[in-house]
């Protein structure tokens, strides 16, 4: 039973890892592309920021999907997590 936990356990805590790693590196590049708007600095940029993150997010989440229900779930709850962090430190900073 603990062999079967633990097998299920630690996927899903990496995929939680990765998510939350991706989601602080997609939450930056969000801050870098409002930057960018609100000192008007061109279309170019934030475009290619904004094009980055979306095709980074669908990347992400495809392949954990394809591993299954579980990776898939950690995942998004590790984009949550980083959502909130990001949330957080906007309103503090």
């Amino acid at each position: 039973m603990t062999l079967e936990l633990v097998s299920i356990a630690l996927p899903a805590a990496a995929a939680a890892l990765s998510g939350f790693v991706f989601g602080l590196a997609y939450f930056a590049a969000m801050r870098a592309t409002v930057a960018h708007i609100a000192a008007g600095s061109g279309w170019m940029v934030p475009s290619t920021l904004t094009a980055a993150r979306i095709i980074g997010v669908t990347t992400l989440l495809f392949f954990m999907a394809r591993m299954g229900a579980m990776p898939l779930l950690a995942t998004f709850i590790g984009l949550l997590i980083a959502r909130q962090l990001a949330l957080r430190h906007q309103r503090d900073g």
